[in-house]
């Protein structure tokens, strides 16, 4: 169960993040469209688990390479935005959050 300082702390990275990857990091995506689903950030607020849903989702690979690729230049410019907020801005690590995915190949089965 999350703190309320650790829910404050996701939300605000989650909202951060997503302008981040529609103004400023659009390189990093590669013409892919993102978005930031979910922000799971560690009790101690020094990890950051991010889910991104990856649309077209046969490059998610290749997006996520290139995400972890500039995951210090990601988090340089989150800092700039959030240092104000937050003592400590976390470590980020990116994840694919396939469960659009999984609720359509659900869809599909029930349907036959």
């Amino acid at each position: 169960m999350d703190s309320i300082r650790q829910n404050k702390v996701s939300r605000l990275i989650q909202r951060d993040l997503s302008e981040m990857f529609q103004k400023e990091c659009r390189e990093f995506t590669q013409g892919a469209m993102l978005s930031v689903t979910t922000v799971r950030v560690s009790p101690d607020l020094s990890y950051a688990r991010i889910y991104l849903s990856i649309f077209p989702s046969n490059r998610a690979e290749e997006v996520l390479r290139t995400l972890e690729e500039k995951n210090k230049s990601i988090r340089f410019i989150l800092g700039k935005k959030i240092g104000k907020q937050t003592r400590i801005i976390p470590e980020l690590k990116f994840f694919v959050d396939d469960s659009l995915d999984y609720i359509d190949k659900i869809d599909n089965l029930l349907k036959q």
